[in-house]
C-alpha cells in the first residue's frame, strides 16, 4: 500500500482553559485513505524548562478520522495556563488490523487559557453551598510588617498601593498575575464580632471603615474559592469602584455579584445606615483595586499570634478536594 504523507502546517486555535482546536494540512491523495488520526500531548514541567512528561496525561489519543478542524475536549484532564506540545499522525487501518502510519508532524506549542466566566459561575454556585450564615462588620482591615506601613508613608504619599495578585488559588483564575491591587480581610470573630487578633501576615492592622471601600459607588465580583489541604476554605472576592481600571478588568472576567443580595459579603441600607455583612464559614479575601489612603483608617499593633501556617501567599491549591474544585482543569 503506498506510503501517507507527513501531516504538516499544524494549526491551534479556540484554545480555552480545557479544549482546543486543531488542524493540519496533509496530501489530497490521503484524504480519501485516513481513517484514524494519533494526536500525541505532552505537558511542559513548567515554564522555565524544554523537558516533558508523560505522566500527567496519556502519550497519544487515538480519534477516528473527521472533518478538519478537529475539536480536542475531554479525552485528557487538560489544565488551565498550562503549557503544551502536540504532534499528528495519520493512520490507515488495514484488514488485519494494524495500522499504516505516516511520519510525525513538527511540534507545536501552546497555552491553554484561564477559566471562563462559567467555570468561574460553577465555582461560585460550590462556595455558595457552603458559605454559611451572614455575620455583621463594620471594617476591613490588612495586617502586615512594620515596614510595609512606614515604607507606604514615607515613599508612597501614605497611600497604601496596588501589587500584581500572585498564583495563590485556582490555576485557571484570571485575575492570577494579571490583576492590580490591596489585600483586605473582613472576617470577625464569632464570640467578639471583631477581627481576630491572631494573623499570618504581621503583627501590624491597618483597619478601615467598611464604607470606604463598600458602598453602591462599588462593583463586587467573585474570583476564586479554593482551599490548602485544609477543612476551611477561601473565597477571593474583588471590590472596585464603578467605571475604574479594575473594574473594566473585571467586567469581562468574573461575575459579578449584587452588593445587596449574595452569599459572601454584602451592604444593604437598614433604617438609612448602611450595614454590612459577610459569611461565616468562608475565610474571605478581598481585593481592592485602587490606592488606599492611610488617612482613613488606623493603624496599630495586635497581641495575637503571627500563624504563619496560615499564609496563603502563593498558596497551591488541593486538587483532589471534591468541595471546591469543577470538572474542568484546576
Amino acid at each position: 500500500m503506498e506510503l501517507l504523507s507527513t501531516p504538516h502546517s499544524i494549526e491551534i486555535n479556540n484554545i480555552t482553559c480545557d479544549s482546543f482546536r486543531i488542524s493540519w494540512a496533509m496530501e489530497d491523495s490521503d484524504l480519501e485513505r485516513v481513517t484514524h488520526y494519533f494526536i500525541d500531548l505532552n505537558k511542559k514541567e513548567n515554564k522555565n524548562s524544554n523537558k516533558f512528561k508523560h505522566r500527567d496525561v496519556p502519550t497519544k489519543l487515538v480519534a477516528k478520522a473527521v472533518p478538519l478542524p478537529m475539536t480536542v475536549r475531554g479525552h485528557w484532564f487538560l489544565s488551565p495556563r498550562t503549557e503544551y506540545s502536540v504532534a499528528v499522525q495519520t493512520a490507515v487501518k488495514q484488514s488485519d488490523g494494524e495500522y499504516l502510519v505516516s511520519g510525525w508532524s513538527e511540534t507545536v506549542e501552546f497555552c491553554t487559557g484561564d477559566y471562563a466566566k462559567e467555570h468561574l459561575a460553577q465555582l461560585q454556585e460550590k462556595a455558595e453551598q457552603i458559605a454559611g450564615r451572614m455575620l455583621r462588620f463594620s471594617v476591613f482591615y490588612r495586617n502586615h510588617h512594620k515596614e510595609y506601613f512606614q515604607h507606604a508613608r514615607t515613599h508612597c504619599g501614605n497611600m497604601l498601593q496596588p501589587y500584581l495578585k500572585d498564583n495563590s488559588g485556582s490555576h485557571g483564575s484570571p485575575t492570577s498575575g494579571m490583576l492590580h491591587g490591596v489585600f483586605f480581610s473582613c472576617n470577625t470573630e464569632f464570640n467578639t464580632g471583631q477581627p481576630p487578633q491572631d494573623s499570618p501576615y504581621g503583627r501590624w492592622r491597618f483597619q478601615i471603615p467598611a464604607q470606604r471601600l463598600f458602598n453602591p459607588s462599588t462593583n463586587l465580583y467573585f474570583a476564586d474559592f479554593y482551599c490548602m489541604y485544609t477543612a476551611y476554605h477561601y473565597a477571593i472576592l474583588v471590590l472596585a469602584p464603578k467605571g475604574s481600571l479594575g473594574d473594566r478588568f473585571c467586567r469581562d472576567r468574573l461575575p459579578l455579584l449584587d452588593i445587596a443580595c449574595n452569599k459572601f459579603l454584602t451592604c444593604s441600607v437598614e433604617d438609612g445606615e448602611l450595614i454590612f455583612r459577610h459569611a461565616q464559614d468562608l475565610i474571605l479575601e478581598i481585593i481592592y483595586t485602587e490606592p488606599v489612603d492611610l488617612s482613613l483608617g488606623t493603624l496599630g499593633e495586635i497581641s495575637g499570634h503571627q500563624l504563619m501556617s496560615l499564609s496563603t501567599a502563593d498558596a497551591k491549591k488541593d486538587p483532589s478536594c471534591k468541595t471546591c474544585n469543577i470538572s474542568v482543569g484546576r
